[in-house]
């Protein structure tokens, strides 16, 4: 008998109007022929603990994950009543999911760990399952764009020559900094991904994007670039009201603003750090401690749904164009959207090049929650002072198995594999949780997560060693 069949007729699926909309029709169908099947993968459900669950997100294409599961149906194989949420911006996101408002959401990858060391706001969060690598972009306004190409090389046709460095931006930083004139640009959040990839980026062009301080939280201490918070839908009215010059935040936003013919991106995460590691689904600890099995099935569920989002040479992303362009998850034109989603990126109007990693979800092991991914996050805020004072190696490490949870995905994996969804060669069953060092940066630089300490000294900016901001 088929899963969905089997929950109508046992009371698991408690009504055809609670099913996601695109298996409602199969549903009514296999109930008015009573008719039952072997699939060649079934589920085999779980006891969970908690079935009725709200889980939240920002309208970012990277959500993708949780509305395919929903669309799909995983999460109603999985025995799970999933409501999906947009949330007003990140802070409104981690404080609902710290209240038990919302059980589990779509989360920058700093605020677990953020949250855990007590950086801003003091909870417990976790996360099983890392739900994307790449999907960001740096993106400027045209005056700025215009004033940055005469320092950026071209090839033969005339075309600017990727990646372009934060270096063709200083002498404008420069000009507007001798004017007496601040150079602003946005970011979605203090812990996000786009913070440090925007500091990353301006700090290896020679540009210091500033420090943060127990007594100063704004993050702009010694800085030649200013950087403040924006949600990242309001970044493209943001960038065209003047208020900055230029933002990190994922798409579609960075695709809004060329659609727009507001701004112009100069380069994608993709580019900064190849294969870089993005949002991550984050609980609080006592609601995975309370609800093991439930977390195994969410798990089991996302695991699906990433790999429906990168099978077959991603066939089925036009599918989730059309689904994440709908009003009740991201909401912008299908086409803004496919921009990015469907493996191009276009950079000044009419200058479309092939990013087919722009968006991953589930090769290169992207699910699996890698201790050394959280480690880098740490060092980051170490190197512009969130973190005021030096810890040892061992404080990383720790920090590290605190909130990241391979051993739950690893499970999720293992059901999956055995009910016949995915493949044993998905996922990196012997793994110690520390990818091989990497020195994929723009800048060459090479990153061990072994060694935060080793790594953190390497940096030209930033704090080094015996260097304190207060303390916390």
């Amino acid at each position: 008998m088929s899963v969905q069949f089997y929950q109508l007729f046992t009371g698991r699926v408690k009504s055809l109007s609670s099913c996601a909309p695109k298996r409602c029709a199969s549903l009514f169908l296999a109930t008015l022929l009573c008719s039952s099947f072997l699939s060649a993968a079934e589920t085999v459900m779980l006891d969970v603990e908690k079935d009725e669950l709200k889980f939240g997100f920002i309208k970012l294409t990277d959500m993708a994950p949780l509305a395919v599961a929903y669309e799909n149906g995983y999460f109603e194989d999985e025995g799970l009543y999933v409501t999906l949420e947009p949330q007003a911006n990140w802070k409104v996101l981690l404080d609902r999911v710290i209240t038990g408002e919302l059980d589990g959401a779509h989360m920058l990858a700093g605020q677990p760990l953020a949250a855990t060391i007590g950086f801003g706001t003091k909870a417990h969060i976790v996360t099983p399952f890392s739900m994307d690598l790449n999907g960001n972009g740096i993106t400027v306004s045209n005056d700025i764009w215009a004033a940055m190409k005469p320092h950026i090389p071209h090839d033969d046709s005339g075309k600017p020559i990727h990646p372009i460095s934060a270096s063709a931006m200083k002498p404008v930083v420069e000009q507007y900094l001798d004017e007496g004139k601040p150079f602003n640009m946005g970011m979605v959040f203090p812990v996000s991904t786009h913070n440090y990839e925007l500091r990353y980026w301006l700090a290896s062009g020679g540009l210091h994007p500033g420090f943060y301080s127990s007594s100063d939280t704004s993050g702009q201490i010694d800085a030649d670039v200013l950087l403040s918070v924006t949600p990242p839908p309001q970044m493209p009215a943001t960038l065209e009201a003047g208020t900055i010059l230029g933002y990190c935040v994922g798409e579609p936003w960075n695709q809004q603003a060329v659609a727009k013919g507001i701004g112009v991106p100069v380069i994608t995460d993709y580019q900064i750090w190849k294969n870089n590691p993005e949002k991550v689904f984050g609980l609080t600890k006592s609601f995975v401690d309370e609800n093991p099995n439930t977390t195994l099935a969410l798990t089991k569920a996302l695991i699906r749904a990433a790999k429906w989002l990168d099978e077959n040479d991603n066939a089925n992303r036009a599918e989730a164009v059309e689904i994440l362009s709908r009003s009740e998850y991201v909401g912008a034109d299908e086409e803004v959207i496919a921009a990015s989603m469907t493996g191009t990126f276009e950079f000044e109007k009419g200058d479309v090049r092939d990013i087919p990693d722009f968006n991953v979800f589930y090769r290169y092991y992207a699910t699996y929650p890698y201790y050394s991914d959280a480690i880098w996050y740490l060092t980051q805020m170490r190197r512009w002072g969130q973190i005021t004072d030096h810890k040892e190696d061992d404080w990383y490490f720790d920090v590290a198995k605190s909130v990241y949870q391979p051993q739950i995905y690893l499970n999720a994996a293992r059901l999956l594999v055995d009910e016949g969804y995915v493949e044993e060669t998905d996922f990196p069953w012997e793994t110690t949780g520390y990818k091989d060092p990497t020195n994929a940066f723009i800048d060459g630089i090479t990153y061990d997560g072994m060694a935060p300490n080793a790594y953190l000294e390497s940096l030209e900016i930033g704090l080094k060693k015996d260097v304190t901001l207060g303390s916390n």
